[in-house]
């Protein structure tokens, strides 16, 4: 980009020089907090919202006193002069300890919990709380900055975290945890009398996250909901996909769950919606006028959304044989961010808004048939030396299994902005890549001058012909790795003649944003504390995204439909390929 004086900024594009000098950069103090999210005199995280016209909405901080009489959507009394208690459920189980747990230190860290707050641990395993403690120790890391002594923060987060031992159908083991829970809430240490953590008199709150396999989701629910719910304050459940194997079973869960709880106190977390570029989308695309006008079958030729990791199962077979690629990925994941991509402006920023809006998307999609879908698995594989294991190979996979580690889908949805686009998604496991990104692909130029001119696509002298026409613009959003954005343009190439190439016009986050972007889970978490339900799945949302994958995959299952085979660590089946090409596409990750 040097020598064009074109710089990205957030929400904008300027140029250097003396503009730039008119539109100093402004900071907040906490890098991971999102656009909803300012900060008080104080540093303290507030979450604000604008609605269409711009007016401010939401503005609210944990430490604040509540107006008198405020109430959450779940009927409690709103945040301020509260204690909020975390209770992570399945707390020996991986996911705790390399995600949970680390993302509530960082919001420790980032002084973004409120002031009165305590975790405890829950699980089958017999364990202390100094034991759990030691555990949780191993996986938390400075890796915000060193502004302040990180040894210090993590002892003090520490003797906030306790530990409570109950089978998840015992409502006895939740009486227990009950019992602890009101001991903190009404400021009473029995490690450190001196040492309290919340103080009494003050509305307790409750968060459980259920890390832990869904066919116990209802056991944890119905013990916790009698046992262990908060009196005076909130009670909410953080649920963890895979929400049910198709409709049925997914509407089963869901009943299940609301003889207990409302749906306002089910917090279904995707957490590729707390990823940094994901959340982007809708700020690139509502609050740039250059890209507006153009998110419509008028310009847009098709989206693709790809998935792909370089490693297999490895290990995780026998959970993953039960679901496989699409309900594993591309029913959650990819679905949700081809709503958020997709969507009408919503009203305004508050969730029901714009849930309203992603609902509409996914009911106007075509269930999906199996025409419109290719499936792979990766077999064994020998390169440099070194051989790769076929996923039957996994020790934890059923011998002869046939299910997919790779799909391709070609989906439409029809209303009038997206009537005829094919959107394609693409995931995959033990291919040549670790990727997600969203490429947008552009039509042609109508008439375009230039057309059949010939372009340089080689390099050291090496040169090749293509008609530039088939070479059009392309909006890419990497979301992992290496967050970025970037814009495919056609360009001239310097020098006397007319020769002609496309380059990218790139935010690289890495390079504008040096602060380390933080983990999906801490944004998440922090949006279940404050009652933001933006990011989290609604049961309507949830009917309408199987509705779409039910019918292919029960075809699939009766069908007994074998999968294409693919080499570990290549670029997946062939099959890919022509499908993409019976919609006139170019999967865009082929260089």
């Amino acid at each position: 980009m040097a020598g064009t004086g074109l710089r990205f900024r957030q929400g904008a594009i300027f140029f250097s020089g003396a503009h730039a000098a008119a539109h100093p950069r402004t900071r907040t103090p906490h890098h991971h907090c999102s656009p909803q999210r300012t900060h008080d005199a104080r540093g303290r995280c507030r979450l604000t919202a604008k609605s269409a016209n711009g007016r401010p909405q939401i503005s609210a901080s944990f430490r604040d006193v509540a107006i008198d009489g405020a109430q959450s959507e779940d009927g409690a009394p709103e945040q301020g002069g509260s204690t909020v208690s975390i209770t992570v459920v399945g707390a020996s189980g991986d996911l705790a300890k390399k995600k949970i747990f680390p993302a509530l230190f960082a919001l420790y860290y980032e002084d973004c919990l409120p002031e009165h707050f305590t975790v405890f641990g829950y699980a089958r395993s017999k364990m202390s709380d100094e034991e759990l403690r030691n555990m949780i120790s191993l996986t938390l890391t400075c890796r915000i900055d060193q502004r302040e002594n990180c040894s210090d923060k993590m002892e003090q987060f520490l003797k906030r975290c306790f530990y409570q031992s109950g089978q998840y159908n015992s409502e006895e083991g939740f009486s227990e945890l009950d019992r602890k829970l009101k001991e903190k809430e009404n400021g009473y240490d029995c490690e450190a009398h001196a040492n309290t953590y919340h103080q009494a008199g003050k509305v307790p709150n409750r968060l459980f996250y259920l890390s832990i396999p869904p066919n116990i989701f209802v056991d944890v629910v119905r013990s916790a909901s009698r046992t262990a719910s908060s009196q005076d304050g909130w009670t909410r459940f953080i649920v963890e996909k895979p929400f049910g194997r198709d409709s049925e079973s997914s509407g089963e869960l869901t009943r299940n769950l609301k003889k207990y709880l409302a749906e306002e106190q089910i917090f279904r977390i995707d957490h590729y919606l707390g990823k940094e570029l994901v959340e982007n989308l809708s700020v690139l695309r509502f609050s740039n006028l250059v890209f507006e006008p153009l998110w419509s079958r008028n310009y847009i030729r098709n989206v693709q959304l790809i998935f792909s990791e370089d490693f297999g199962t490895e290990g995780r077979g026998g959970y993953f044989d039960n679901y496989g690629i699409i309900r594993d990925i591309m029913q959650n994941h990819l679905l949700q961010i081809l709503a958020l991509f997709a969507m009408e402006t919503p009203v305004s920023l508050d969730a029901e808004d714009i849930r309203n809006e992603k609902v509409k998307v996914l009911r106007s999609m075509r269930q999906l048939r199996l025409e419109d879908v290719v499936v792979g698995q990766y077999k064994g594989h020998s390169k440099g030396g070194k051989t790769y294991p076929a996923y039957v190979d996994d020790p934890t996979v059923p011998s002869g299994s046939i299910t997919p580690t790779f799909a391709a889908a070609a989906l439409f949805i029809d209303n009038a902005r997206w009537d005829g686009v094919p959107f394609l998604m693409k995931a995959g496991k033990a291919l040549h890549t670790r990727r997600a990104e969203i490429r947008v692909q552009f039509r042609r130029v109508p008439g375009n001058l230039y057309g059949r001119r010939r372009r340089s696509v080689g390099g050291g002298g090496t040169t090749a012909t293509r008609e530039l026409e088939k070479a059009t613009n392309e909006l890419v959003l990497r979301v992992q790795p290496d967050e970025a954005i970037y814009l495919k343009i056609n360009s001239k190439v310097p020098g006397l003649g007319m020769r002609l190439d496309s380059s990218d016009l790139n935010l690289l986050y890495s390079e504008r944003y040096p602060a380390e972007i933080p983990d999906a889970y801490e944004r998440l978490l922090l949006d279940a504390i404050e009652g933001e339900r933006r990011l989290f799945i609604r049961s309507d949302e949830l009917d309408a995204a199987w509705a779409i994958f039910t019918p292919v995959l029960a075809d699939l299952e009766a069908n007994k439909v074998a999968p294409e085979l693919y080499p570990y660590g290549s670029r997946g089946p062939v099959g890919a390929h022509y499908l993409a090409a019976n919609h006139n596409v170019r999967w865009g990750d082929i260089s």
